[in-house]
C-alpha cells in the first residue's frame, strides 16, 4: 500500500481569504460570525452566521478567467479559489501522468439562490453539482476521475478518505480534494430552522457555543477547501512540500435516522475505530481530536460519549476542540477546512481553541480547549465529520517521517 501524504492546501472562510490567515485568525481566537447581510432575516430565527467577505472573489480571479467565473455561483467560486490556492501550493505537477490525478469534491449543492437568481444566464451551468471538480479538471489538464460526493454535512471527509483509498491502492498518484459549503440563503435558514437545529440567539459572541451548557444549535458558515493528497513517492520525486499523512479514514453508515444521531453515540464510536484500525494507529497514540461539535445538544453529547468509548480513561487528557464557533458550520466544507486545521497543527504544534467557551456542561467533562489556543506537540489528529443521514467519516493525519 502507498503512503498517502499532503502536498498542498487551499481555503476560504469566514476567517481569510486563504489557508494562511485562516490559520492565523484561528488560533488568535478570532470568529467569523456576525449579522446576516446576505439576505434580509426579518421572517428567520437565525440572525448570524459566518459569512465569507466579498472580497474573496479577488483571490478567485488569481487564478481562473472571468469567462470560466461567468458560470458559476458565489458558493463554487469559493472552492475554486481554494484549488487555486492549493495547486499554487502543491507546485509543478508537469511530471505527474494527467491520467493518474483524480479530482473528487464534497458538494451538498451550488447554492443557487435568492439574488443570483435574478440573472439566468449560464443557469445549466450554474446548477450543475459537478461544475466544481470539472472547471478544476478542465484548468489543469486532469483526465483521471472527476466527480463530486454528497453526503451531507460529511461531504468533503467522505471526499478525503475515498481519495486516500484511491492513492494507498495505487490507482491513482494524486488526488485533489475538498469541499464547499452552501451559501447562506432564505432556503437555508428556513430548512434548518424547521428542524431546530441552528441557534436563535442574534449575538454573534454567544450563538454558537460548542459543548456549553446552554448551547442551542449551530451556526451556518460559508467557504471552500482544497487538500492535494499524493503517494509518498510522486512527492518526494518531483520534491514536493509534505506536510503530513493522511494515515487512515472511514465512512460508515448508521442506518438510523434522517437528523438525529445513532443513540449515545455508538456510530460516532464505530467511525473513530475504524478509521484508527485503517491507519493503524491505537488509540493511545492520538494526542489531538478535532471534534464536530455542532454546539447542538445531542451532537456535543454524544459526540463526548463517543468519545469516551474509545480512548477511554485518556479521553480526558486528549485536547479536544470544535472550531465551528469561529467558521460556522460549513456543511459540505466542513471535512476539509477542518482537516486543514489538523494539519497546521501538526505542522506548527498549536491547537486551535473551542472559541465562546462560557459555562461547561456537567455532562461534558473533556478538555475541549477553551477560548484560547495552546501550544501541544501533534503527532497524531483526528478529525470527525457527522452528516445528516447517517453518513460518518473520521480522518487520521500524523506527523510526515521518511522511512
Amino acid at each position: 500500500m502507498n503512503k498517502v501524504v499532503v502536498t498542498g492546501i487551499g481555503a476560504i472562510t469566514a476567517l481569510g481569504n486563504n489557508a494562511d490567515e485562516y490559520w492565523e485568525n484561528l488560533i488568535a481566537g478570532k470568529s467569523g460570525i456576525r449579522t446576516i447581510t446576505r439576505v434580509s432575516t426579518e421572517e428567520h430565527d437565525t440572525k448570524v452566521a459566518a459569512e465569507v467577505d466579498d472580497s474573496f472573489e479577488a483571490e478567485t480571479s488569481k487564478y481562473w478567467k472571468k469567462r470560466q467565473l461567468s458560470s458559476t455561483t458565489m458558493t463554487v467560486r469559493m472552492g475554486l479559489a481554494s484549488a487555486g490556492e492549493a495547486m499554487e501550493d502543491t507546485g509543478d505537477i508537469s511530471g505527474i501522468d494527467k491520467k493518474r490525478i483524480a479530482v473528487i469534491y464534497g458538494v451538498v449543492n451550488n447554492s443557487f439562490h435568492d439574488a443570483e437568481t435574478e440573472n439566468y444566464s449560464h443557469v445549466t451551468l450554474k446548477v450543475m453539482p459537478n461544475s466544481l471538480p470539472a472547471l478544476v479538471s478542465i484548468k489543469y489538464g486532469i483526465t483521471g476521475a472527476v466527480f463530486n460526493m454528497s453526503t451531507a454535512c460529511a461531504s468533503s471527509a467522505y471526499a478525503l478518505a475515498l481519495a486516500k483509498q484511491f492513492i494507498a491502492s495505487g490507482m491513482y498518484d494524486m488526488v485533489i480534494t475538498g469541499g464547499i459549503s452552501c451559501k447562506v440563503s432564505h432556503m437555508e435558514l428556513t430548512g434548518f430552522n424547521q428542524l431546530l437545529a441552528m441557534s436563535a440567539n442574534p449575538d454573534p459572541e454567544t450563538a454558537c457555543r460548542p459543548f456549553t451548557k446552554d448551547r442551542d444549535g449551530f451556526i451556518m458558515g460559508e467557504g471552500g477547501g482544497t487538500i492535494v493528497l499524493e503517494s509518498e513517492k510522486s512527492a518526494k520525486k518531483r520534491g514536493a512540500h509534505i506536510y503530513c499523512e493522511l494515515a487512515g479514514a472511514s465512512m460508515i453508515g448508521e442506518a438510523f435516522n434522517l437528523t438525529a444521531p445513532k443513540t449515545n453515540g455508538t456510530g460516532m464510536a464505530e467511525s473513530m475505530r475504524d478509521a484508527l484500525e485503517d491507519a493503524g494507529i491505537t488509540p493511545d497514540e492520538v494526542s489531538y481530536i478535532n471534534a464536530h461539535g455542532t454546539s447542538t445538544t445531542l451532537n456535543d453529547l454524544y459526540e463526548t460519549m463517543a468519545i469516551k468509548d474509545v480512548f477511554g480513561s485518556r479521553s480526558l487528557i486528549i485536547p479536544v476542540s470544535s472550531i465551528k464557533a469561529a467558521i460556522g458550520h460549513t456543511l459540505g466544507a466542513g471535512g476539509a477546512l477542518e482537516a486543514i486545521a489538523c494539519i497546521k497543527s501538526i505542522e506548527t504544534g498549536i491547537i486551535p481553541p473551542t472559541v465562546h467557551y462560557d459555562e461547561p456542561d456537567p455532562e461534558l467533562d473533556l478538555d475541549y480547549v477553551p477560548n484560547k489556543a495552546r501550544k501541544h506537540d501533534v503527532e497524531v489528529a483526528i478529525s470527525n465529520s457527522f452528516g445528516f443521514g447517517g453518513h460518518n467519516s473520521t480522518v487520521v493525519l500524523k506527523k510526515y517521517r521518511e522511512a
